[in-house]
Parts: structure tokens; sequence; C-alpha cells
């Protein structure tokens, strides 16, 4: 489907939720009489997943309630997540690239599907901590920029996180090694390759389908994130989970560069300054919400906003954490660089070679 095919119906779908949207929004923040909203400053916005606090915490509050507030009552913006707005993740660069989503949340581990180059920062089995992937997302930041705004003219505005994505098991386990044989649920292809490493069948499944999947028995386990699976209930479904991260699920934060381009300098300077702080405040939230997420599933006194559960946690071992890279070296990274193409080899031994201590080969296979 082209481009202009996808721009025309995806605005006929998000004008009538943008509507229904705006018709609360509106009602319950607005926008001063002296302060008439330019149509230039009302900004359409895609956000993440909906059920997550990411969106509800943070993107929702920002965009409907501060945004007016800091712009003095002359912006404002209407958001939908975007698994409410019936579209699907792995779409989103192209539908900001047509402009029919002028302002979105793409979840890279599901757009690198569309471009594998963007998965680079956050391959499962790279980063088993948040201190990691800060260094590995701080050394490949500039070239997802400037990939974003020369290839898909998309102006990357903010990048966002979420809570480690850990194992969630229906059946005992003690290490990763006894995780051979399961059927274990991936939301992306680079954890597919690193299930498939520990003699595991890897299952791609949508985040709404993974409660249903575990009570029908299609799958065993599921990787997802520690505070998000208790949300969705794994609790219930589940009763051991690892702590070791496969991966964390980064977000970036984007605009159709003539959407950008359309706005006020004021508004463009307004939004520059303030979209790291709301970036700041999703990490912070992302890496409290990881130790928050195994204490309520386990049912620990650390958990003040989840249901508390009853599983077992897991805890990583250096066995683990060996096991993990050697799996990233010998499996994941390969595999990763044959999807993208010989050219990711250089752009991986450019920016994450130095900081991680491991080089690409453009020959992989």
């Amino acid at each position: 489907m082209s481009a202009h095919r996808i721009a025309a119906g995806v605005r006929r779908l998000l004008v009538g939720l943008v509507t229904c949207q705006a018709a609360w929004v509106w009602a319950a923040e607005p926008t001063p009489a002296a302060s008439p909203v330019d149509a230039s400053q009302r900004l359409r916005i895609v956000g993440g997943l909906g059920s997550l606090s990411q969106y509800t915490r943070h993107e929702a509050p920002f965009w409907t309630r501060d945004l007016p507030r800091l712009s003095g009552g002359r912006a404002r913006a209407e958001i939908v997540p975007f698994d409410q707005a019936g579209l699907r993740g792995n779409d989103m660069l192209r539908l900001i690239q047509a402009g029919a989503v002028p302002f979105g949340t793409a979840l890279l581990p599901l757009v690198a599907t569309q471009d594998p180059e963007l998965g680079a920062p956050d391959l499962a089995g790279l980063n088993p901590d948040m201190a990691t992937l800060r260094v590995h997302l701080a050394a490949f930041r500039p070239h997802l920029e400037k990939r974003l705004r020369e290839h898909w003219g998309i102006e990357p505005l903010a990048i966002y996180v979420y809570p480690a994505q850990v194992t969630f098991c229906n059946k005992p386990f003690k290490s990763l090694a006894d995780l051979a044989g399961r059927r274990i649920r991936s939301s992306n292809p680079a954890q597919s390759d690193l299930i498939e490493a520990l003699d595991a069948t890897p299952v791609q499944t949508a985040f709404a389908d993974v409660v249903p999947k575990l009570r029908s028995g299609d799958i065993d386990c599921a990787i997802t994130g520690t505070m998000p699976g208790n949300t969705i209930g794994l609790d219930r479904v589940t009763s051991h989970v690892h702590t070791m991260a496969a991966n964390w699920g980064l977000a970036v934060f984007g605009a159709n560069l003539a959407a950008w381009n359309a706005l006020t300098p004021d508004l463009r300077n307004l939004l520059r300054a303030e979209l790291p702080r709301l970036e700041h405040a999703i990490w912070a939230d992302a890496e409290r919400e990881t130790g928050e997420g195994l204490a309520c599933n386990s049912g620990a006194e650390g958990c003040t906003s989840g249901r508390k559960g009853r599983m077992t946690v897991v805890w990583e071992s250096a066995e683990d954490r060996r096991r993990w890279r050697e799996i990233f070296v010998a499996t994941v990274l390969p595999r990763w660089v044959q999807r993208c193409g010989p050219h990711c080899a250089a752009v991986w031994n450019d920016t994450l070679g130095p900081v991680t201590g491991i080089q690409a080969s453009s020959a992989a296979r």
C-alpha cells in the first residue's frame, strides 16, 4: 500500500478518534478565553501503549494538561494511544513519514521490523541493566537521530523507555538454562533470536494477547515488562519471574518534518525545552517500576502502586549473565547484521563497538 493511501486512511480514522477524545480533553482543560489557540498550535499526537504508565502518568498529562499551562493557553494537543487507535506499532514510522500521524511515539523494537538499524542500542541480550542501556543509547543516539531525519523525514524530539523486559513463566525454573523446550512469547525478531539460542521456541505475540495465550496453553512463558506484566495480570497466570532484562523497549517520540516546521518558532522552542524533562521523568519512572514490578509480582513490601501477587522471583546469576552475553555475540548480533545489511556492521563498529567491546562482522551468517 502506498504512503498516500496509508495517510488518507489513517487520517480518516484519527479524525474520528481524536474528535471523541478532544470532547473530553477540551471539557476537562478549557483554554483561557483571553488566549485563543491558533490552528497551527493544535497538535495531534499518537502516544505509546495506553494501559501503561508511560502513557497514563506522563505522555497524556504532558500534552493535555502541561502544554496548555506552559504555553499560557496558546497551544494544546489531542492524544490517543496507538494501540487504542487501531494502529499497528510496526507502521508508526511510515505513518509519521506520510504525515498521517503528525506527532507520534514509535516503539523501536516494533519499527525495527521496517528499519532494523534503529534497533541496535537495545538488541535482546545487550543491556542487562539500565546503567548499561544509558551508555549504549548515548553512543548510538546521534546516529539514530540522523537516520530518522535523513531516511524517514522525522524530527526526533525525545526517547522514552519501558521497564525491564523480563521472563515470566507458568512453571518453575531456576536459571535461563531451564527454559529449554518452552514456548516463550516474543515481541520482536531479536528477542526471538535470543529465545531460539536458549533452545526454546519463540511465539510472536501482541501485548494484549499475552494473558489469553498463557491461559490457553499456547505459550508457557512471556517476555514483557516487570510492572506492565503486573498491570495485565501475569501474576495470576504465571508463577515465576526472572530478573534478567532481555531488553527494555525504547521508544522515539518524533514529528513529521513538515508538521514540525509548521509550528510557530516559540512553540518549537518550548517543546525543545520541555520534552527532555518529560524524557527524564519517563526514564526515572521506568527504572523505579523495574524494581517495583518485581516487588508487586512477588508480594514484597516495595509494592506501592500495583497488585501484590505471590510469584517466585528467580534472581539472575553470574552464569545467566555470561550466557546472555555469549548468546548476544554468537547469535543476536550476527542475525541483526543479516537482517540489517552489511553496512550495519560498520554502523555498529563506529557507534556501539567501542563501548560494548564487541565487533560486528559484515560477513555474519
